[in-house]
């Protein structure tokens, strides 16, 4: 089977054309999903029970196999392309110890909300659960280090199996999802439909938009503030929100702060960023963070590294709006007062028009006083 450059732009559609579905390899079919997806980098080390998946690999042009050494790696570097691109990052590893070397790279994606897709091979369907060589529970080990995980069994589910996992890991808060193939399912031949053109699922739909009461609250509240202060994390750097940050904070006028997965987010040159907060942070921006009367977190997760002990953290009174795509996020470790669930981008969009269109404006002598 040949794949050629021009079948990229075609994965989806090919099947349009022909009266019967062709018949394809699981490996094949993973192959086209891939290319359906525009991946251009996967990063992996063979094994027996991925080999069909890398003789798939070898027959077509479009993609870039990147070799390491260890398992371990793999994972490290699809992390690291993700994080400078924004694309999903893919992983291939192969069974029982391939993937428990790359648990330590997919617990730092996931604690890193990095979207991610590994593949792992796995022993034939008939052998699992009988101590098979180089078996392992992949789905149980990665269960809390993944945002989801799936055990593909048949062939035909593997085309709408690899579209949800990309859905799944670039949507919502982003995050690693592990597809485990089983060695007879990679080589079994089965009809190919085509590559989904979208994929519903009834059990995952992150919010996008936030609920408007909340954000006009929030705006009355920014607006009567003293002491206000913005603190951000990584969402802003996911949400590709820098832009929305940067203009909230001209409009407002006040200091801002970013945890170290949100550094960049606000240009460290700006004379309103007060460098990052935390344990390892500035003297500023922790004391800042202690006496201010509002804190907007956008993105962030209040980490104990950033705020310390909760039950002092608490002891100050302040009122605090939290916006994060993640409602699990919300309220985990510090209570707040107006949570709202959304995209940081859209949530940040709309918080700026209402500012704009507000009659109030920030109290200027309150805070040239808060900042001398």
């Amino acid at each position: 089977m040949e794949i050629t450059k021009a079948e990229i732009a075609s994965a989806a559609a090919a099947q349009q054309h022909t009266h019967s579905p062709q018949e394809l390899m699981g490996s094949e079919i993973l192959v086209k999903a891939l290319q359906a997806e525009g991946v251009k980098y996967i990063w992996g080390y063979p094994g027996g029970a991925v080999l069909y998946i890398y003789d798939a690999l070898y027959k077509q042009d479009t993609m870039q196999h990147v070799l390491v050494r260890h398992e371990q790696a793999a994972v490290h570097a699809a992390d690291g392309y993700a994080r400078a691109t924004g694309d999903v990052g893919v992983a291939l590893v192969t069974s029982g110890p391939g993937v428990t070397n790359a648990v330590t790279g997919i617990a730092t994606a996931y604690m890193d909300s990095i979207p991610m897709v590994i593949i792992t091979g796995q022993v034939p369907t008939a052998a699992i659960g009988l101590d098979a060589f180089q078996e392992c529970d992949t789905v149980g080990i990665t269960r809390p280090i993944v945002k989801h995980n799936f055990l593909v069994k048949d062939a035909r589910d593997l085309a709408v199996t690899l579209k949800k996992a990309f859905h799944i890991a670039r949507t919502g808060r982003p995050g690693p999802v592990v597809v485990d193939i089983p060695k007879d399912v990679s080589f079994k031949k089965v009809p190919f439909e085509g590559y989904p053109q979208s994929v519903e699922m009834r059990s995952y739909n992150p919010v996008r938009k936030g609920h408007g009461g909340q954000i006009r609250k929030a705006v009355q509240l920014l607006l009567a503030a003293k002491r206000p202060y913005i603190y951000t994390g990584g969402g802003v750097i996911l949400g590709n929100a820098s832009n929305e940050l940067r203009q909230l904070v001209d409009l407002l006028g006040v200091p801002c702060t970013n945890t170290l997965m949100g550094l960049g987010a606000m240009p460290a040159s700006d004379p309103r960023f007060l460098g990052m907060l935390g344990m390892h942070g500035t003297y500023e921006a922790n004391m800042t963070m202690q006496h201010c009367d509002v804190l907007l977190a956008v993105g962030a997760r209040f980490d104990d590294r950033v705020i310390g002990n909760p039950k002092h953290f608490a002891s100050v009174e302040r009122k605090i709006v939290h916006i994060d795509i993640d409602p699990s996020s919300i309220s985990k470790r510090v209570k707040v007062d107006i949570p709202i669930v959304g995209d940081v981008k859209d949530v940040l969009q709309e918080l700026i028009a209402h500012l704009k269109e507000s009659a109030t404006k920030p109290d200027k002598d309150a805070v040239n006083a808060w900042w001398s």
